[in-house]
């Protein structure tokens, strides 16, 4: 039985060399992984529970391990990478790495029965309790890099940490503008502007009006944050750690970049108008 979240076959050639990279001892993946990431897309994408996962894919106790296994391993932050290069080399663009990122955070609710390590209260005035989804993407609107820390985390740190995940990818060959929000402070955005040997921009209206006004390029992130959110694992934070979360908020990045090469491929094998 297929689901509309499963992988297509040029898809899964892309992504197969992360999934099946051998270890330290040779080989040692099941011949089922692509199964394993179409459970995982399926989850994603319905939000269901682990012991509803439909028994076309393998026992739902031997999914959850590898995901596990591939949240902890960073399994997942590397088949982003490799997606997001696609995703740039199908959109034209004439390097893999982006030279502009835009980073902002959301706040997610935390479910009752989750977050018991790290959801605490953030937000304004630190009234709502759950988790921070930090999120960088580039000037095609797509993720480049994301993250969950808990909720009461700063957005000194939460800049910080993503500047760090970002380089750990390799991403940041070519990197030299990052836009952040006014959240960031002047002194931090200088301070990791010479850290890291990019310039750190803070952008934001100086007036505050009940209108929205989209900022230049950083408008793009909050359009990648709503389509993050028609995940329906993403409708709360039911994570119990940060490692989780962080995989699944991964999981729906690569979903989203996932769409985005299909669009690009069908709008390519469009025939051409008489």
């Amino acid at each position: 039985m297929t689901y509309a979240s499963d992988l297509a076959d040029e898809q899964w050639a892309l992504l197969e060399p992360v999934f099946n990279a051998p270890g330290k001892r040779g080989p040692r993946h099941a011949p089922d992984l692509r199964s394993m990431v179409d459970a995982m897309l399926y989850i994603s994408h319905t939000g269901c529970r682990w012991r509803f996962l439909p028994e076309s894919f393998k026992p739902w106790t031997r999914v959850w391990s590898q995901f596990r296994r591939w949240s902890r391993n960073g399994t997942w932050t590397r088949a982003l990478t490799v997606l997001h290069k696609a995703a740039r080399e199908a959109d034209g663009r004439a390097e893999p790495t982006p030279s502009m990122v835009v980073i902002d955070t959301h706040l997610a609710r935390g479910a009752s029965n989750g977050g018991f390590t790290f959801h605490d209260r953030g937000g304004p005035y630190g009234h709502t309790k759950g988790a921070k989804r930090v999120v960088a993407v580039d000037v095609t609107g797509l993720p480049v890099g994301a993250l969950v820390v808990p909720a009461s985390t700063h957005e000194n740190r939460a800049s910080e940490l993503m500047l760090a995940h970002l380089t750990r990818q390799g991403v940041t060959g070519r990197l030299e503008l990052v836009l952040v929000d006014r959240g960031v402070s002047a002194a931090t955005a200088r301070t990791l502007g010479r850290h890291h040997d990019l310039e750190l921009r803070r952008v934001g209206w100086d007036d505050k009006q009940l209108v929205l006004r989209p900022i230049r390029h950083a408008w793009r992130v909050e359009v990648a944050h709503g389509r993050l959110g028609r995940s329906r694992r993403l409708a709360k934070s039911f994570e119990n750690t940060t490692t989780s979360a962080t995989g699944w908020l991964q999981v729906a990045c690569i979903a989203t970049t996932l769409r985005h090469l299909s669009r690009v491929r069908a709008q390519r094998a469009l025939p051409l108008a008489a």
